[in-house]
């Protein structure tokens, strides 16, 4: 399959992205009323909330630290369709939990499958798509792709947040069941697998040994004798690799305060000014719209200082 930037397999990846992400995020504007009505039944103001919120956060985190380079790595022995299929299909699960009851005893069940599967897709969904974009788009046409792809998220963002804004709590439920699982079936029946080349260039990262890239006999060894990486292999890939530590720690802090801020002001705004999610839907779109502005501006001048950057080098 010749390489490019919109090939058919790589729309097929941003209808499923979109709808993926559409279906999550809908329902994002009432989980709160939703937690503090199950949680602090008649109440505004609920630490137990915060603090299951905040704990979930946390297993979530450590989860995502192990299966998430587990993932990636099975993926390049089974395919990237293979291994999508996966925090896809299990997203469908708690969604499908609240769109049948918000009772107590069901908010709590989705709040431990809500748990296990962002331990498991949360964060390997998107590094699996940008691994299949990057086996799919010829290397000067990525970053564009990514770029496409950052652009579908955001689309999926405030097409879902609006739609939050006007659909009913329980028929909001509904909703995101029903796309969740057309973004499943949709994937499953459109989206073509990718073969990796069998050069240095997809080489996984959890290997014990060092693998020489230019040595393909080797690195087949490496993987058939490596295909599930242990604990202590991600441990290794971050003590040896300098790069992928120091990502890490940006990540790790970038999340801390992004999660940390999010919790604490919707959590403050019900308790202090008893918003519902009608409201917080608004807050989501002012915060989309603020941070648009912000990424314009950003790009559009770190565009002009590269530019003489680059002028003053020649």
């Amino acid at each position: 399959m010749e390489k490019g930037t919109c090939g058919g397999s790589v729309i097929h990846l941003f209808i499923t992205w979109f709808l993926s992400y559409f279906a999550g995020y809908i329902v994002s504007p009432a989980l709160t009323d939703v937690t503090m009505s199950a949680v602090c039944p008649g109440r505004d103001e609920c630490s137990l909330a915060i603090y299951l919120s905040s704990i979930q956060q946390a297993v979530i985190g450590l989860g995502m630290a192990w299966f998430t380079p587990l993932i990636g790595n099975l993926s390049d022995q089974y395919g990237r369709k293979a291994l999508l299929t996966l925090p896809v299909t299990a997203a469908i699960i708690p969604l499908a939990i609240l769109a049948y009851s918000r009772a107590t005893n069901f908010f709590y069940a989705y709040f431990a499958f809500r748990t296990v599967t962002d331990m498991v897709g949360f964060a390997s969904i998107n590094c699996l798509a940008l691994a299949f974009l990057a086996d799919n788009t010829r290397a000067d046409k990525r970053a564009s792709a990514f770029g496409i792809l950052s652009g579908v998220s955001t689309a999926a963002f405030v097409c879902a947040t609006v739609s939050a804004r006007f659909l009913p709590e329980t028929q909001t439920f509904q909703v995101g069941a029903i796309v969740s699982i057309a973004s499943a079936v949709y994937m499953r029946i459109f989206l073509k697998d990718t073969k990796l080349e069998k050069d240095g260039e997809h080489l996984p990262l959890l290997s014990q040994t060092n693998v020489d890239h230019q040595d393909v006999e080797s690195s087949k060894q490496v993987q058939n004798s490596e295909k599930i990486p242990s604990v202590l292999d991600i441990v290794s890939l971050f003590r040896d690799r300098k790069i992928v530590s120091q990502a890490a720690v940006v990540v790790f802090f970038s999340s801390l305060v992004d999660c940390g801020m999010q919790y604490s002001i919707l959590y403050y705004l019900k308790a202090r000014f008893h918003f519902n999610k009608d409201q917080f839907a608004d807050v989501f779109l002012i915060g989309s719209l603020a941070g648009t502005v912000s990424l314009v501006a950003s790009g559009l001048s770190f565009k002009k200082l590269t530019d003489n950057f680059r002028h003053q080098l020649t």
